[in-house]
């Protein structure tokens, strides 16, 4: 049998131990991946309400902004109160009462950091998270000897993920 190259150990190595130092920000891009399938629901989200006052005569477009509701729609206005699907709002002393569905704070924060965006210091993280996985794409290829069966079998593995990754790409 043939012994692995210097390449090949040192591959494993660095495999190794960026596996065990990446485990945890795994974790948690792993579980708030699956969190994020459902942001377009309910599922593990609970209802909060809020009672504050925000700036007074804002038009529909500012107060979707002042409480964070891109899709704030007034369903009803009675006066000064504009009423809108998850509460209302006093145009006249800018009193707003309203419910919102979120996240628990530890899987709202998990998504935040898997949702970083240019702008947002945690980026940084972010990239350097998906060049170790990259990195793990690319060191696995070293994992065994090219001429045995098992490196044999990886490939016919490997052309089937990216046949499958490419169906769902295009599906």
């Amino acid at each position: 049998m043939a012994r692995p190259s210097a390449t090949s150990l040192k591959m494993r190595i660095f495999h190794r131990y960026l596996g065990f130092f990446l485990a945890g920000i795994m974790a948690i891009y792993a579980i708030s991946g699956i969190v994020l399938i459902f942001r377009d629901s309910d599922v593990m989200k609970r209802e909060v309400s809020y009672t504050k006052t925000i700036n007074a005569q804002l038009n529909e477009k500012a107060l979707g902004q002042a409480i964070g509701d891109k899709r704030l729609k007034i369903e009803k206005v009675n006066g000064d109160v504009l009423t809108f699907k998850n509460g209302d709002y006093n145009k006249a002393t800018g009193a707003v009462n309203y419910t919102k569905m979120e996240l628990p704070y530890v899987l709202d924060k998990m998504t935040h950091l898997h949702k970083a965006k240019s702008s947002q210091p945690l980026f940084f993280l972010n990239i350097t998270f998906g060049l170790g996985l990259l990195f793990f794409v690319l060191s696995s290829f070293w994992m065994f000897m090219p001429g045995t069966s098992i490196f044999k079998k990886g490939m016919y593995y490997t052309a089937a993920g990216i046949v499958l990754a490419l169906v769902l790409l295009f599906i």
